[in-house]
């Protein structure tokens, strides 16, 4: 993720990953546009397979590219192998309809970072959080907002049947 921020041949082999890893999201063709220690900007392309039958792009699809963006970003600035991250709900509410590419942004600052996910961890070994991401056109109107709850655990904490 470090080389992603500065090059685009790393951001391509990430979003390569990201689609493979994943199976599910492989036919939207997710591209990882800008990578950042704090921030990660994702492209859902304006494709046949990413759209509804009115010729906009999915509800469905833009749920799943919130869920990416936020879910990535946060992983990646976690251990996974401390940590599980697991979706726990996601609200979308849908604005306006999509006729082109789109792109979501999912960013956080260091001092929400610490409050929201570190500090609960650190105590608890568990934290529940709220991630907001916005996804706009290419022409920057506000198509959905997404709300993905995210539950935090440490994996000594995981308790399995």
């Amino acid at each position: 993720m470090k080389k992603a921020q500065s090059s685009k041949f790393y951001r391509r082999l990430v979003s390569i990953g990201l689609n493979r890893m994943v199976p599910f999201n492989y036919p939207h063709r997710f591209k990882i546009e800008e990578v950042k220690d704090n921030s990660l900007s994702v492209r859902l392309p304006y494709i046949k397979r990413n759209l509804n039958h009115l010729k906009g792009l999915h509800a469905c699809a833009m749920a799943t590219l919130a869920e990416v963006s936020s879910g990535f970003l946060l992983i990646s600035n976690l251990d996974p192998k401390k940590y599980r991250l697991i979706l726990r709900k996601l609200d979308m509410e849908y604005h306006y309809q999509g006729k082109s590419s789109a792109l979501a942004v999912f960013s956080f600052d260091e001092k929400w970072w610490n409050s929201e996910i570190m500090e609960p961890i650190e105590k608890e070994g568990i934290c529940n959080v709220i991630c907001e991401v916005e996804i706009k056109d290419e022409e920057g109107n506000l198509l959905s907002t997404g709300n993905a709850h995210w539950q935090i655990k440490d994996w000594q904490k995981v308790k399995t049947k």
